[in-house]
């Protein structure tokens, strides 16, 4: 072989070894492309392909009902309806019949008042990569007669179709509990978010394959699967405590102009809550309305606090509420005794700090349970030096602070406990009496709960059970909620002592305005300054005054806690301000649950004073006195009272019979009694005074401590009576 012959050869095979490696490479990279499409792509290009070879209708399902405990409905999903498109029928339809949207959009417009435009851009409804979508919803939550002139259309693939609107019967009832949902039917915030996966169900599908041109393939079957309504969810929740407790509430609110007032009712025997309350509250049926009357930089923060559950979702510092955890721990750890003696001259230096009680010129010399009576700062100081730091963190963490109590509604504030390394000689006095740390109110009722059960720590719950109705009409339940529980935070004989300690603090000491005759109720109230978020220091003329009670002492069946947050009516300290709305809300609450709590079976029954009847017709005279729970008789054959037995401002218990007269003689009709406006704020007894024709000069600030003249004394209409107003504090 000649030399030019073999390069020629070896140019050739290097040819080929080139095109070799350049088909290796394309293959490569094929492969390479190949695997990236059906690997890593897959799930996108699979349901691209899907999208266009399928039509998909949604169908929802029926909400679950929100029931209180004995099976009132709460919030429920009324029977209204939806329109559909499945797009590809309508295009089939369509062609068959030779028209075009421009012919079917103004029918299905008249008949659902919805623009004709609107429809027609629904009709020609595109997928993201521009060909045509398989389906489109045009409106939802319509009337019954708005699906039935669509149905009448008979439009083929035009689908009505039940759905659900969510409706609170009972409008603000209860409101930050339930919550509410959105316009997809989903729940926002409260029972509607927790338990959103249950009351949701799961939704129907409508799926019928295409061929290329996006038409329903014949013979082919659709898919469809019905949607399974959601279950009903039955809570804790006593429509008739709840009621009683909106109520006082919102007398608390009004009386006091506070900021905001929150009840909360509790079964401490298992944890369930049979109350929750927070005025002001809002229309869970119109959730996004009224939120300009609270405070916020932005509309969404004003929604934010409107919507707010202040008993899990906020913390504030305790104050003396606080200072039963204290002597708990101090008992339980036997460092004291009850004829142990704390000695109060009004402060104690700690370090180079001096804190004062609240009573400045002191308490004196004083037993265990008298530092509880008298919500003694400084005894409870002295009681903290003997507990030291490591012992109460350890204390304070076994009742549950520091931790969220597993209540089950949204958004729950742990607390802020301070460290035994991080506290100093100051901070373990100002603990002990319930400043510093920081608490959220169903977290402090779950301990104080511990105290009335006999030492259990047992997780407050608000759901009872989820149930359905089968096919049968039967309702089964499918779970009920089991509470977690830590035994023995204390013995059962130091809550005895300490619930022992809490009525005699009711009976003699500073919750002493709570107390009812014939009921056996322990109660321990508190006024925290509140902290300034940003400063971090407390804010002047700003408190949060609070109580905390249970009963039937023995065996607590109810336990109760109430929260006022910034009085502005002169008064603020707890013992004057909240214990008098608790006696309202105690109460109620045992003349509706009598035979578990009296010791006499009789019903507890209000003193109301009469109000000015004279002068009014008889017709009117009767409808007040109703509304009052007050019977009457009436002699005289007028249409107008002109005298009434007792005279207005007499004090009688409810269910009491009056005597109201319609004669022509007015001699008498000048005679009022002075009522007992003491323990009153100012405005409402300014309020019950001028209505009896009283007038009246003020003293002070705060509420009434002395009137000139006394209850039950027989005057004239435009006598004039000086009434004095303190907002000093007598007991906490």
């Amino acid at each position: 072989m000649n030399k030019k012959g073999f390069k020629d050869r070896a140019v050739m095979r290097k040819r080929m070894v080139l095109a070799l490696w350049f088909i290796t490479a394309v293959f490569g990279l094929l492969i390479v492309r190949l695997s990236y499409i059906m690997i890593v792509k897959r799930d996108d290009y699979s349901s691209r392909a899907e999208e266009q070879w399928t039509s998909e209708v949604r169908i929802e399902a029926r909400r679950g009902r929100i029931l209180d405990r004995n099976g009132n409905e709460l919030a429920v999903s009324a029977n209204v309806y939806r329109v559909d498109f499945d797009l590809n029928s309508i295009r089939q339809y369509l062609k068959k019949n030779d028209k075009t949207t421009d012919d079917i959009a103004p029918l299905i417009a008249e008949a659902t008042g919805i623009e004709t435009a609107t429809v027609k851009d629904k009709l020609e409804t595109k997928l993201a990569n521009g060909s045509d979508a398989g389906s489109a919803t045009l409106v939802r939550r319509v009337e019954k007669d708005v699906a039935d002139k669509v149905n009448e259309l008979s439009i083929q693939g035009v689908i009505v179709s039940p759905d659900t609107k969510r409706y609170y019967p009972e409008g603000d009832f209860l409101s930050h509990v339930l919550g509410s949902t959105n316009s997809d039917g989903q729940g926002l915030t409260g029972v509607e978010l927790q338990y959103n996966e249950y009351l949701s169900g799961v939704p129907g599908l409508r799926i019928s394959e295409l061929d290329r041109n996006s038409e329903a393939l014949d013979y082919t079957i659709s898919n469809f699967t019905t949607p399974i309504d959601g279950k009903d969810v039955t809570l804790t929740i006593d429509k008739n405590l709840q009621a009683i407790a909106e109520k006082v509430a919102e007398k608390g609110l009004v009386d006091n102009k506070a900021k905001r007032v929150s009840i909360l009712i509790m079964n401490p025997q298992n944890g369930e809550i049979l109350a929750m309350v927070n005025e002001p509250d809002f229309d869970p049926n119109n959730p996004f309305e009224g939120y300009e009357d609270f405070v916020g930089e932005t509309d969404a923060e004003k929604l934010q606090k409107m919507w707010r559950n202040s008993l899990v979702n906020d913390t504030f510092e305790p104050g003396s509420i606080f200072k039963v955890i204290t002597m708990s721990t101090a008992i339980e750890e036997g460092l004291v005794t009850e004829s142990d003696q704390f000695t109060c001259g009004g402060s104690l230096q700690v370090g180079p700090h001096t804190i004062k009680c609240w009573k400045h010129g002191g308490h004196g010399t004083q037993i265990l349970p008298e530092i509880l009576q008298n919500s003694c700062n400084v005894g409870f100081m002295k009681l903290g030096e003997k507990i030291g730091s490591e012992k109460l963190v350890e204390y304070i963490k076994k009742f549950g602070f520091g931790q969220v109590s597993g209540v089950d509604l949204p958004g729950e504030a742990r607390g802020i406990v301070k460290s035994a390394e991080n506290m100093n000689d100051a901070d373990l006095a100002t603990i002990s009496f319930g400043q510093t740390n920081t608490v959220n109110a169903v977290q402090y009722m779950t301990a104080f709960n511990a105290i009335a059960n006999g030492g259990d720590l047992i997780q407050p719950h608000m759901v009872k059970e989820i149930s359905h109705t089968d096919s049968n009409g039967n309702v089964v339940i499918d779970e009920e909620f089991e509470p977690k529980t830590v035994e023995n935070v204390i013995s059962e004989s130091t809550a005895a002592t300490l619930r022992d300690y809490l009525e005699r603090t009711v009976n003699q000491g500073g919750s002493n305005k709570a107390y009812i005759a014939g009921y056996h109720i322990g109660a321990k109230t508190g006024t925290a300054q509140k902290v300034n978020p940003l400063t971090g220091g407390y804010e002047s003329g700003k408190y949060i005054s609070s109580m905390a009670a249970m009963a039937p002492i023995d065996s607590p069946e109810i336990t109760a806690f109430i929260s006022i947050d910034e009085p502005s009516n002169g008064a603020y300290y707890a013992g004057v301000v909240t214990a008098p709305l608790g006696k309202v809300l105690l109460e109620d609450i045992f003349n509706y649950m009598n035979e578990e709590f009296s010791e006499d079976e009789n019903v507890i029954l209000k003193d109301v004073v009469l109000p000015e009847l004279r002068g009014s017709s008889v017709a009117d005279a009767k409808k007040v006195l109703k509304d009052l729970n007050i019977e009457c008789t009436v002699e005289g054959d007028g249409d107008t009272i002109t005298n009434m037995q007792p005279y207005p401002g007499y004090a009688v218990k409810e269910g009491s019979t009056i005597n109201l007269y319609t004669d022509q003689n007015e001699s008498y009709n000048k005679d009022v009694v002075m009522p007992d406006v003491r323990g009153y704020s100012k405005e409402s007894a300014i309020e019950l005074l001028n209505s009896l024709g009283i007038e009246t000069t003020i003293q002070g600030d705060g509420v009434v401590i002395n009137q000139s003249i006394p209850s039950g004394e027989l005057i004239s209409e435009g006598t004039v009576v000086k009434i004095t107003l303190s907002a000093e504090y007598e007991e906490d």
